[in-house]
């Protein structure tokens, strides 16, 4: 593991105090969303809290954790407005307590030690399994905190505007390590938290900055470019000025392509234009099907309906190194599947167990690249459906239903957003805070019923709505004036008459 300089433990343990310091100058769903992003872009790596019988808090927990512990203390307010659709509401309450609860299951099931060349796996023990449990509900945390304070649709406006912001802000330090390569995190924190040449592209770099690889910097930018795309298309439905959110995309993009990661700039490049050029049924419907296919994928790919082939094929028509990428990939998964497979339901538990060994010498021959074989080699397809099931089902809830909610283009756009980390999740372990805090602001969008009040048929809870004037004074970056208003004209004709139906 590397070793941080003391400015790395400097920085990581003076954290909370920041997003102390968010909290008391910002509403709560502001101060949540830039918390757990900037601490996302600008913690170390390596260092953590370790506490007996948890996981290790990270720079992916602590945020949230000190977020979580200050909205306990009363730093939040009122729940979103609305009430609670009871039947989508039981189903996500289900995934939440079977990912909870597969864990200890996947310790019954694995109590024998397993053999590695001269050495051994211990077998897995109930400590093991609050361990497991533990570092699950840490990870969960922004989704169940997303639900009750990015619920509406002005709120997923401030979601989109955090994301789009923060990422324009950060391209600073990223064209930085384009044109110097990744250097910033061994010049600030005294590590490179990555393998060097990984990240060297031809006669170019790609940078990491100061996350974990420059793949998980790349879909972040990616998710940022269709987040501007869909600011502009909800200023456009307001009728105000959305010409900084055009530009705002475009720069973004081209950032993300002069960052050499293809599969970000393809996804990018797929979904931008859908922002664009469909309105929100179509938009929703693209998410619901990208859901869909994450959500089915490893079924797909055990039954070898994916092309795996072609897509090598492709791959090699752009250059060599990618092809012998993605060919190590396929190698990986089908070894790892295979090794899932003997325990299917609760799978093998963590630390090393589900890999593949060489019998003689014990080396791995495995290394694991896509989350959704990471999580079902561990907990098998109870983790499996627990962890994406709540990822996926409000995208396709809304999929569903996109003919009778009335949702704006912004919530259109972050699922759209969410389509684009979920579609990368296949090929790579992208599995972070920001992905379930997106995760939860649509799960809360499907689980509350927001009343009419604005042409977007919502309006914001009281989280938002509610707070004095003293707290919105600084929020300047979050939206204009406070709160972002989603509809600032009177409805008319049709239109008012749809909202007073409900439509």
């Amino acid at each position: 593991m590397p070793t941080p300089n003391l400015f790395a433990y400097v920085v990581f343990y003076a954290w909370p105090v920041v997003v102390f310091i968010l909290f008391r100058r910002l509403p709560p769903a502001a101060a949540l969303g830039w918390s757990l992003l900037s601490g996302y872009l600008l913690l170390p790596n390596v260092v953590g809290i370790e506490f007996p019988g948890v996981p290790t808090i990270d720079k992916d927990g602590l945020p949230v954790a000190t977020a979580f512990l200050l909205l306990l203390l009363g730093a939040g307010g009122a729940a979103a407005a609305g009430t609670r659709g009871s039947r989508r509401w039981w189903l996500t309450t289900l995934l939440l307590v079977l990912a909870l609860s597969s864990p200890m299951l996947t310790v019954i099931n694995n109590p024998e030690p397993i053999p590695v060349g001269p050495g051994v796996l211990p077998g897995l023990r109930p400590y093991d399994g609050g361990s497991f449990i533990g570092g699950l509900l840490l990870s969960l945390l922004p989704f169940l905190l997303a639900q009750r304070y990015f619920a509406s649709p002005e709120s997923h406006v401030l979601l989109l505007r955090i994301l789009v912001i923060g990422i324009l802000v950060y391209s600073l330090p990223i064209l930085f390590e384009v044109r110097m390569s990744p250097q910033l995190n061994i010049m600030v924190y005294g590590f490179f938290p990555h393998a060097f040449d990984q990240h060297m592209r031809g006669d170019g770099f790609r940078p990491v900055v100061f996350l974990e690889h420059g793949l998980w910097l790349a879909i972040l930018v990616a998710m940022a470019a269709i987040a501007a795309a869909a600011l502009f298309r909800q200023r456009m439905a307001e009728g105000q000025r959305a010409g900084q959110w055009a530009f705002a995309a475009i720069y973004i993009l081209l950032v993300l392509f002069l960052s050499n990661s293809l599969g970000a700039f393809v996804l990018a490049m797929g979904l931008v234009p859908v922002v664009l050029l469909l309105g929100v049924r179509g938009q929703l419907l693209i998410a619901g099907i990208a859901a869909a296919t994450v959500l089915l994928y490893p079924m797909l790919r055990g039954a070898d309906v994916v092309p795996v082939g072609k897509a090598i094929e492709i791959a090699q028509s752009i250059s060599d190194e990618r092809a012998e990428s993605l060919r190590f990939r396929v190698a990986n998964e089908d070894m790892l599947l295979e090794r899932a497979n003997e325990k299917p339901l609760a799978g093998w538990g963590l630390f090393g167990r589900g890999f593949v060994y060489e019998p003689e010498t014990g080396r791995n021959l495995t290394v694991p690249d896509g989350a959704w074989i990471i999580i079902i080699g561990a907990f098998g397809w109870l983790g499996y459906v627990a962890q994406f099931g709540l990822l996926t089902l409000p995208s396709l809830v809304l999929a569903l239903r996109r003919n009778s909610l009335a949702l704006s283009p912004a919530t259109a756009g972050l699922a759209l957003v969410m389509s684009a980390n979920l579609l990368d999740l296949l090929p790579n372990a992208t599995l972070t805070p920001i992905t379930w805090l997106v995760g939860g602001a649509l799960a809360g969008r499907c689980l509350y019923r927001v009343p009419a009040g604005s042409s977007s048929g919502a309006e914001a809870p009281p989280a938002l709505a509610a707070e004095p004037a003293r707290s919105r004074r600084n929020w300047s970056l979050a939206g204009e004036g406070g709160a972002p208003s989603v509809a600032r004209r009177r409805p008319r004709g049709a239109e008012a008459g749809r909202m007073r139906r409900g439509a």
